[in-house]
């Protein structure tokens, strides 16, 4: 798998820059603001998929709460129609 690296730039407020300035170097947890940033979007990122799971599991929890009876079988295409149709 290729590397591939996407170069940013943020411009962010005083107070910001300020707080990030404390979390780097000696007197903070990370060497650098790139090392900062990373983190900071890899933790983003496993809370928008645990918020993700989290729906999933709420939604599993209401169908195997459903009586027999209310049960229909259901294709793969069915699932992801229904599922786009939820999201929009």
């Amino acid at each position: 798998m290729r590397d591939r690296s996407t170069t940013m730039t943020v411009r962010i407020g005083e107070q910001l820059s300020e707080f990030v300035a404390e979390n780097i170097g000696a007197s903070g947890a990370y060497d650098n603001v790139s090392e900062y940033i990373r983190d900071l979007i890899r933790r983003d990122k496993e809370r928008v998929e645990q918020q993700a799971f989290e729906r999933l599991k709420a939604e599993l929890a209401r169908d195997f709460a459903k009586p027999e009876s209310e049960y229909a079988p259901l294709t793969a295409d069915m699932i992801i129609a229904r599922h786009k149709a939820r999201s929009r």
